[in-house]
């Protein structure tokens, strides 16, 4: 039976401390505008003996999750963990319903609106997000609008709307998008289905992880590989390893290598500065193969170099041409892959000292070959 009760962990700003029930609609800090992040208090662990005969899905993991008894799953998660080579295995997250690992958080973002019951649901995405909040806002019964740059795929854009979203395509950049949904976003009795500010998103993206460790008998490799453009995956793994290191789950954390498009990488620059926050960063991102990522001012960016450093990760960006090299060769190996999702095994795919394991995270029927 789904589950109706309200949501009982606490939005907190990682910035100044500010707090708000999570059945605000309230969708950033009044104080500072920046994203929440979720107080959920003390969660028990995961138990790998405990998993036998769980639903075959991410909601196998509920001690760990912000919610229970959801109603509008649609089957996420349990993707399968494939290796590439000796030491490179690929988790492929495009085999999720919507065909990209973004269903992990659009679910919880979607159970949650479905117990707060608001007027409307807003999203702002490249695609893949919108994709996803779509589907499962359709699987709620909510009505949704999506907001996506011009120049968004079609086949992207078309999802959205086959799921019955209303699509509004704003002129200019991925930034142009997210200032336009956070307008819309301040109407009464809107919910804000940000993958980027609200936290219930990084709480279902952890679970690509725990997933891992579950295929792994209870281990985690030396080193995970995220692309990175907002950090939801990147967050949500660092939240992942935490929780598990906490609960003596596992006896250390894998370094986390945050993976970004040359052409558009700000927070690789910031780490090899030894900054904690981005400077000097210009408004407009450069194009880029890797769309998905193409993001010029993260609003999690203290969080993400943080969260690289203390794992005893690292940066690593890969070009135009590599990206393109990096498709072709994981279609000859039998996965065809969007150009944001091959970014990791363009740049990890040659590592022969460690265990890593790289996310495939979109399918390239949604972007095609790149040209």
């Amino acid at each position: 039976m789904a589950d109706t009760r309200m949501p009982t962990a606490t939005y907190i700003c990682p910035q100044d401390g500010s707090r708000a029930g999570s059945t605000t609609l309230t969708w950033c800090c009044p104080a500072c505008g920046g994203p929440w992040d979720l107080d959920t208090g003390a969660l028990p662990p995961v138990r790998l003996d405990s998993l036998g005969g769980r639903v075959n899905s991410l909601w196998r993991y509920e001690e760990a999750l912000p919610l229970s008894g959801p109603a509008v799953s649609l089957g996420e998660g349990r993707t399968p963990l494939v290796p590439l080579t000796g030491q490179v295995s690929a988790k492929l997250d495009f085999l999720m319903p919507t065909l990209s690992f973004k269903d992990r958080g659009a679910v919880m973002l979607a159970e949650l609106a479905r117990r707060l019951s608001p007027d409307r649901v807003v999203a702002d995405s490249s695609g893949n997000a919108g994709t996803a909040v779509a589907a499962y806002c359709a699987r709620a019964g909510l009505p949704c609008t999506v907001y996506v740059p011009e120049g968004t795929s079609p086949k992207k854009t078309g999802q959205i709307r086959a799921h019955g979203a209303r699509l509004v395509t704003v002129p200019g950049d991925r930034e142009a998008t997210a200032a336009a949904a956070r307008a819309a976003a301040g109407a009464p009795g809107t919910f804000y289905a940000s993958h980027v500010f609200n936290p219930y998103f990084l709480h279902g993206t952890k679970t690509y992880v725990y997933e891992i460790w579950e295929e792994l008998g209870g281990t985690l490799p030396d080193a995970i590989a995220v692309p990175v453009g907002n950090g939801t995956l990147l967050l949500g793994a660092a939240l992942a390893t935490a929780e598990l290191l906490a609960h003596g789950l596992i006896d250390r954390r894998p370094a986390l290598i945050a993976v970004q498009a040359e052409a558009v990488s700000p927070l690789a620059a910031a780490f090899r500065a030894g900054a904690e926050e981005l400077s000097g960063v210009p408004d407009r991102a450069r194009p880029t193969l890797a769309e998905g990522i193409a993001i010029p001012r993260p609003p999690r960016a203290r969080q993400i170099l943080a969260a690289v450093r203390e794992s005893g990760g690292t940066f690593l960006t890969v070009t135009e041409d590599q990206i393109r090299a990096a498709q072709e060769d994981l279609a000859a190996r039998g996965f065809f892959v969007e150009t944001t999702g091959v970014a990791c095994w363009a740049a990890v795919g040659g590592v022969t000292d460690r265990s890593v394991v790289v996310p495939l995270c979109g399918a390239g029927l949604k972007t095609g070959l790149a040209p």
